[in-house]
């Protein structure tokens, strides 16, 4: 028997009646960014990984995500005082695992930098400095991916040490990357986005390099979690375990090169449609069907 996950509110664990979370056999703490939250306006456009995420066994998500949110504010006591609240402060408990989407805000916020910031302030080359690429990796400053992998480096760290201070030390948490993507004209309503194609139009970007240059970016964002959650593991070997949900496998249909909307399994640049989040949580299932 299958079971969708029951997600509830950090507030429906307050009042004189919370929320009974010991009826559930899994209890997860979830925090994220708009692929745990809200990807389009209005939000029934699209839905979310947690909200298709169907399960062997029965299992509550207390989730405190927000569309938007990047890794460094999470974790941030005053923004986010639930979160760290729940995980390791005066209600914390022991969770099964700890899910987390996070690193696509960051990567967004980091690539937006403008072509007159420093060289390892930004993610793109202008022009002068690119030359005639061969390939997307010509696009991109090696200076500004260092920067990158080191704050989010910083932030990944902070956000397991607030785990290892905890009651849910040794239990897992998982993340994942994120699936490949165009970057394209189509915003997830007015004043959100679109997000990656107005930068490479900043940079002027030959349209013809958009779509490698957005596969690239996400596979290195994909590349760097894998290997902060090794060296994590590896510096930390009695903590809980890390595990990073392969969503590149899931295999999302692009959108196509000139839409606008809904496309593929994308219903804006940078956010899956139903049947995209649905590919998503298969794969977020096999990993926390997986757990003890």
């Amino acid at each position: 028997m299958s079971h969708p996950v029951k997600l509830i509110s950090p507030y429906d664990l307050d009042g004189e009646e919370p929320f009974p979370l010991d009826l559930y056999g899994q209890r997860f703490l979830a925090q994220g960014d708009s692929w745990f939250s809200i990807g389009a306006i209005p939000p029934y456009l699209t839905t979310n990984v947690l909200a298709e995420l169907v399960l062997q066994r029965g299992a509550v998500a207390v989730n405190c995500a927000a569309p938007g949110a990047v890794l460094r504010r999470m974790t941030d006591s005053v923004r986010n005082p639930k979160f760290v609240d729940l995980l390791c402060g005066n209600v914390q408990r022991e969770w099964t695992a700890i899910l987390v989407s996070g690193g696509g805000n960051d990567l967004i916020e980091a690539i937006g930098a403008p072509p007159t910031a420093a060289r390892d302030q930004r993610l793109l080359l202008t022009p002068a400095e690119r030359g005639t690429p061969n390939d997307p990796a010509g696009y991109l400053s090696d200076e500004g991916w260092q920067t990158f992998s080191t704050y989010l480096g910083a932030v990944f760290d902070g956000l397991l040490d607030l785990r290892d201070s905890g009651a849910s030390r040794l239990k897992p948490l998982v993340m994942h990357d994120y699936a490949l993507l165009r970057p394209r004209p189509a915003p997830a309503g007015a004043g959100f986005g679109p997000w990656l194609q107005p930068a490479l139009v900043d940079f002027q970007v030959p349209e013809d390099a958009w779509l490698g240059i957005g596969q690239l970016l996400m596979q290195r964002l994909g590349a760097l979690l894998n290997q902060l959650a090794a060296a994590r593991m590896d510096a930390h070997p009695d903590a809980g375990p890390i595990q990073i949900v392969n969503s590149q496998a899931a295999g999302l249909v692009l959108a196509e090169r000139d839409s606008t909307g809904a496309s593929g399994d994308w219903a804006n640049e940078i956010h899956p449609t139903r049947g995209g989040y649905d590919k998503v949580a298969a794969r977020w299932a096999e990993a926390l069907d997986a757990l003890p």
